[in-house]
């Protein structure tokens, strides 16, 4: 085998690795769906939840992206943004958001992904931490150069997500798994997610984690990086690298911490945001024992 070819076999065992363990916290967090109370005691007592873990929007479109790449070594937007469209129509109920049924929907329609994702919130574009959520993969595949993996993380998220805020938090996500898939620790993640995303509130937001001890207790993160209540990139990409970089050596671990950050949750529909904290860890190796096999999600 040519050593080009040795290389893109790598860089994609990486990415779909990468997949398993954004799918894996997308569909552990799923499960933390019920009443309070419920809840509750399964964090203190660290109960896993029982099977089956139905995955989410995220997956699905984290999926499109990796068939994406395997086809084009690249992320190309109007390719993607069918692939979007099509596993929407496929199965629209995998728990999008309002504003990405409608951008979907458009799209779908026949509609230009430009005008469509450009025209929302009055022309400002979505800002939201969508984008963020399918990102990791981006990393994983372009893991061996930073600017690009910015560059693709944000082309990435611009099909549905105009505003910069928006694409800065894939950016964020995806330079932190390029990090950790090179070997990076806690620290390394932190600054080159700050070096390579783009000058925005998200960034600032990352600049704060960084100075944050990583000792500091959820509750006291959370007030000062925000909590994802307002499901926008720079209220929930901040914490999520915190919390990455506190835990980069324990998949387990990680799952568990972002659970406490539930008890900060104004409202326990915000819930995405702590499965999405759980997505963008991506580890190497990333080890499984701890869940029970028929539990993980079986990926289309």
């Amino acid at each position: 085998m040519a050593q080009d070819q040795i290389k893109r076999a790598d860089r994609l065992s990486r990415t779909r690795r990468s997949l398993e363990g954004l799918s894996v916290g997308d569909a552990f967090g799923e499960r933390f769906f019920g009443h309070p109370h419920t809840v509750g005691d399964l964090i203190a007592l660290r109960a896993v939840p029982r099977a089956p873990w139905p995955y989410t929007d995220d997956t699905v479109m984290a999926l499109a992206i990796v068939e994406v790449l395997e086809h084009r070594d690249q992320i190309d937007c109007d390719l993607l943004a069918r692939a979007f469209a099509l596993k929407y129509t496929a199965d629209p109920q995998r728990g999008y958001g309002g504003m990405a049924h409608r951008i979907l929907q458009e799209i779908a329609h026949g509609e230009n992904w430009r005008e469509v994702s450009g025209a929302v919130f009055n022309g400002m574009g979505s800002m939201g931490n969508g984008g963020a959520m399918r990102a990791a993969p981006i990393g994983a595949f372009f893991f061996d150069n930073f600017q690009h993996v910015a560059d693709q993380a944000c082309l990435s998220a611009m099909v549905t997500h105009a505003h910069l805020e928006g694409q800065a938090g894939a950016a964020a996500v995806a330079i932190a798994a390029a990090c950790t898939c090179s070997g990076g620790t806690g620290d390394d993640l932190l600054d080159a997610a700050i070096e390579f995303t783009p000058d925005s509130d998200t960034r600032a937001g990352i600049i704060k984690a960084r100075d944050l001890p990583r000792n500091n207790n959820v509750g006291a993160a959370v007030s000062i990086l925000g909590n994802g209540s307002r499901v926008i990139s720079q209220d929930t990409v901040p914490f999520a690298l915190w919390c990455a970089a506190r835990h980069l050596d324990c998949y387990e671990e990680a799952l568990w911490t972002t659970v406490e950050y539930l008890r900060f949750v104004i409202r326990f529909k915000q819930l995405k945001f702590f499965q999405w904290i759980c997505d963008l860890i991506w580890l190497c190796p990333i080890e499984f024992q701890f869940l029970p096999r028929e539990a993980l999600p079986k990926l289309a």
